[in-house]
């Protein structure tokens, strides 16, 4: 593989999987795609220290590891800094977290406690290296098919009731049909042609949803659609706006 020109602005990320094979694969595909790929990572604590040192914009992590597992150390990094970053600092980084099935329930626990996506470890390079730009630029890696699996197996198991969002009553009708279709997994181009607006139009309304309702990106606002009832396992995709 020939390296490609890296941009300066180019996504800045840290690989965290026990397999060192693992590891040499995803640094050596992302570094052809010119991403820059500034630590890794073999165990939870590890990934910890890594994120510290170099603050990147994205985190590949496992979640089944020795020691200090991929979910513990999502929580903490997330924890760690949001808690120091002010108004003038640094962001947290994303985290798409890298399993080797696609119904895993840590995955689900890794979305909420703030991951952005996940990814199977057999993705594709050119899946692996769109991946890290999607949710480096803000958006989350939701494939509709396997988000609504995913969170209508976990997200209310147990029977547990529905608990009403706060501030939902703060959405604007149009931005509630935003938020169903959105947490089935539609992309910014689909929720576009779906309700016949402008992908600007799109974005401004997820910011606004977002904002409101105090979450931190489309996952965590996907999880929220199905923990307050507004969107339920087994429900009707179809809306006045059309069908997927």
């Amino acid at each position: 593989m020939t390296d490609a020109p890296r941009a300066t602005d180019a996504p800045r990320v840290v690989i965290v999987d026990d397999q060192a094979l693992v590891r040499t694969g995803f640094r050596m595909i992302l570094a052809a795609a010119g991403i820059d790929v500034v630590a890794e990572a073999a165990d939870g604590d590890a990934a910890v220290a890594a994120v510290r040192r170099t603050r990147p914009d994205v985190v590949l992590m496992d979640i089944r590891m020795p020691g200090t597992d991929g979910l513990e150390a999502t929580r903490r990094i997330l924890a760690d800094r949001t808690g120091k970053a002010g108004a003038d600092g640094p962001a947290p980084p994303r985290i798409l977290v890298l399993t080797t099935y696609d119904l895993d329930r840590y995955v689900y626990a890794a979305l909420e406690a703030g991951a952005s996506g996940f990814l199977l470890k057999d993705v594709t390079p050119e899946h692996l290296t769109a991946a890290v730009r999607l949710v480096r630029s803000g958006d989350a890696l939701l494939a509709p098919a396997i988000t609504r699996r995913l969170v209508e197996r976990f997200a209310v198991s147990g029977g547990r009731p529905a608990a009403p969002h706060r501030e939902l009553a703060t959405l604007t009708p149009r931005e509630l049909e935003v938020l169903e279709a959105l947490a089935r997994g539609h992309s910014n181009a689909e929720l576009a042609e779906r309700f016949r607006l402008s992908e600007a139009t799109v974005k401004t309304h997820v910011a606004r949803i977002l904002s409101k309702l105090r979450l931190r990106d489309r996952a965590q606002a996907v999880i929220a659609a199905y923990e307050t009832g507004l969107v339920t396992p087994g429900s009707d995709s179809r809306g006045p706006a059309g069908s997927q």
